[in-house]
């Protein structure tokens, strides 16, 4: 692995997230564009849960990756770097939230699970009878998806972003939004039970292709960043 200003496409491939953070912690601008590369999209689905807007969204993550490019000194590996880098991209939203005097979304500290919790998770049955047309309204499908996430209570969206979109595990959405685990399952099946009286069969077919990240738009944010964090405004190429 390179230690220097020059990163191959081959290393950089086969690069664990420590090493590439070890790599742009000490100047290394190729090693970053990787790493913003690599988490782009679980940056953009979560914040974009928070502000609920696609352009504010862009300005966010782009913010919260300069933020990690500052403090990746600070980056000691006891976290995934994924973890790290979205604690830092909520806090983001969430200062635009209070900056445009919005309702905020609070995940304090709980204690348990919510009123009216039963701690069970409600069957779901297996959608196997897709509508003849489904392929082809599968855009249309993809939007109100979206729509109707955009939707859901502020408490509700980010975990069901994390949970159903991400596939994160329970543990670890309750570690980034600082809420013990039976609230992370509460808020996921009361979110997902909203979505499912909505969109009946269609929600597991879209829900793939939903915020899909598409590549104008990375391109977009690490050029933002990289124009901020070097000279010329671009990485050394890899070769």
């Amino acid at each position: 692995m390179q230690t220097h200003q020059q990163l191959t496409a081959a290393a950089a491939e086969t690069a664990s997230d420590i090493e590439l953070a070890n790599l742009a912690a000490s100047g290394v601008a190729a090693a970053f564009e990787v790493i913003m590369r690599r988490h782009n999209r679980l940056l953009f689905r979560t914040v974009r849960s928070i502000l609920k807007s696609d352009a504010d969204t862009e300005d966010a993550v782009q913010d919260a990756y300069l933020a990690a490019w500052r403090a990746l000194g600070t980056f000691r590996g006891d976290a995934k770097l994924s973890s790290w880098l979205v604690r830092i991209a909520i806090n983001e939203a969430f200062k635009r939230t209070r900056r445009r005097a919005s309702n905020v979304v609070m995940f304090g500290t709980g204690t348990g699970a919510e009123p009216g919790d039963e701690g069970q998770e409600a069957a779901m049955e297996a959608d196997d009878n897709q509508r003849p047309d489904m392929v082809a309204s599968r855009a249309e499908m993809r939007r109100l998806m979206e729509a109707r996430i955009d939707q859901l209570p502020d408490l509700f969206r980010t975990v069901f972003m994390l949970r159903a979109v991400e596939e994160m595990p329970v543990e670890e959405v309750a570690a980034l939004l600082d809420i013990p685990e039976a609230t992370v399952r509460t808020r996921f099946f009361r979110a997902r039970a909203q979505l499912r009286a909505s969109l009946s069969r269609d929600m597991d077919f879209a829900l793939e292709d939903a915020f899909s990240f598409a590549g104008a738009r990375c391109d977009r944010i690490v050029a933002h960043v990289l124009a901020a964090i070097t000279p010329d405004g671009s990485a050394p190429p890899l070769s």
